[in-house]
């Protein structure tokens, strides 16, 4: 069996119900809470809980669904409900959710009575893939994404694409947006794998999420505070969290998930790519035909677009009031702190609306 003393290890299926109740009978939490949105209190629960050792004890909280609920008013709740059912610092937060249920559940972890532990248990692919493994947590600020938040890593992150079963198919297109961003800044050969699924009823389902979650690692291992390389993992995000934040606030606009906004800064990026760094045109073609038939296209008017261009200045890579782009010289060959000029921009939206 791994080793569950080795904080932010990532374990699979049996081998993870198995390493938590080790990591529950080792560390004896004086309470166990299990942080759920809505839709996993009903879907992920009694699987869960059937895994576990004595979950009789465990209290459950529950959050809304959907990232207009990923707030310090959310946390705030859940901080008074850990308060009023006895929470201390030797109390034990499991996240049981989507990327928003991990994102705000390990920064409410973070900051109750200076630090609890916590345990990821990611139950979307999206989650799977990015948001539980690295550390990150954070919720938004208005519309704007991830702007409060720490490095911390769980104690554990836990996998189990069992989870998966319930999930929406818009959602599972949500997290191949990430699984195709691991292939374009790492490996060609994954990227034409992952690329190239008929649908998303994965028969390979497990192996891809390890492979994502190993390319992820490696990177977050190298920079765990995002000082250089791991600004990599942000590739398409410059643009893509732009416009979900501007749709997020248009009640006009369709709600976006954040791997259809991601998809979409994918191209805009690429599309940059060729035009500062040479990436080659023929695997731009590629690369965009591929998202297009997997995402469609985001209707963006002239309207929208200034907006999304105003909302860049509080993308994180930002410093010194200069917005930085990671850029690709080619498929696995990522560069990071890229200026680029708007003229650029303008162009990349051209491409898009018309390609």
């Amino acid at each position: 069996m791994a080793n569950p003393a080795k904080k932010g290890a990532v374990y699979y299926s049996n081998e993870a119900y198995s390493n938590i109740n080790l990591y529950l009978s080792r560390n004896k939490p004086s309470k166990v809470f299990v942080l759920v949105d809505s839709n996993t209190h009903g879907h992920c629960v009694a699987k869960f809980l059937s895994q576990v050792e004595e979950p009789s004890n465990f209290e459950i909280i529950e959050i809304p669904a959907g990232e207009e609920h990923k707030t310090l008013e959310t946390c705030n709740g859940v901080w008074n409900a850990l308060s009023e059912l006895g929470a201390d610092r030797k109390s034990l937060l499991i996240n049981l959710g989507g990327g928003v249920v991990t994102d705000l559940g390990g920064f409410v972890a973070c900051t109750f009575k200076r630090g609890i532990s916590y345990i990821n248990v990611p139950t979307t692919l999206l989650a799977m893939v990015d948001a539980s493994v690295g550390g990150k947590t954070g919720v938004d600020l208005g519309n704007l994404k991830n702007q409060i938040g720490v490095i911390s890593e769980p104690e554990m992150v836990l996998i189990d694409s069992i989870y998966l079963q319930s999930l929406p198919k818009n959602e599972m297109r949500s997290g191949l947006a990430e699984v195709l961003k691991h292939g374009l800044i790492k490996d060609e050969a994954y990227w034409e794998k992952v690329s190239n699924l008929s649908n998303l009823d994965f028969t390979h389902l497990d192996e891809i999420i390890k492979r994502s979650v190993e390319i992820k690692s490696e990177v977050v291992t190298q920079d765990p505070l995002e000082k250089n390389i791991r600004k990599t993992l942000n590739y398409g995000h410059t643009l893509g969290h732009a416009i979900e934040s501007h749709f997020l606030t248009h009640n006009s606009k369709p709600k976006l998930l954040h791997g259809e906004a991601v998809a979409a800064g994918m191209v805009l990026a690429t599309h940059i790519s060729q035009r500062l760094k040479n990436f080659p045109e023929e695997k731009l073609n590629r690369i965009s035909s591929k998202i297009f038939d997997i995402y469609g296209k985001i209707e963006i008017d002239e309207n929208d677009l200034e907006n999304i261009l105003a909302l860049m200045k509080f993308d994180k890579k930002n410093e010194h009031g200069k917005i930085n782009f990671v850029l690709l010289k080619d498929i696995g060959a990522p560069e990071i702190d890229c200026e680029v000029p708007n003229k650029n921009i303008y162009e990349a939206f051209d491409f898009y609306k018309t390609a």
